[in-house]
């Protein structure tokens, strides 16, 4: 198994159990991640259900091993981290922190596995 796909299943973990966290305790879930502001539970379980779905379609991207969208993924999440900080900024709230650390672990994990996986596919062409 390629690195940067193995990579794809912290992805898809911090996502269901993210995800699942907020759709069935969306309070936990938010002390967990340090948040301070007041969000409510109807957004966050909406996030929660938004980041199930998504996680299922990364699996799919895992399990039918669709390499050509694993840069994309780095690409996506990385303005998300991007669009983390900037709303940390904007509240202060510490969950836009959290968030960050967890998505950006993720980013340097698949950029580190396609960088490695590149080399080794490239070390492996030239010892033909």
């Amino acid at each position: 198994m390629k690195l940067s796909q193995l990579s794809l299943y912290y992805l898809v973990g911090y996502l269901y159990v993210g995800g699942l966290g907020l759709v069935v305790d969306p309070a936990l879930a938010l002390r967990l991640l340090f948040a301070v502001g007041s969000y409510g539970d109807v957004m966050p379980r909406l996030t929660g259900m938004l980041m199930l779905a998504l996680g299922t379609i990364v699996l799919q991207l895992i399990r039918h091993q669709i390499h050509t969208l694993y840069l994309t993924a780095v690409g996506i999440r990385s303005g998300l981290c991007l669009g983390m900080i900037g709303l940390y900024v904007k509240s202060g709230d510490r969950l836009f922190l959290a968030l960050f650390g967890i998505v950006a672990v993720g980013v340097i994990l698949t950029a580190a596995g396609l960088a490695l996986d590149r080399g080794r596919t490239g070390a492996a062409a030239g010892a033909h």
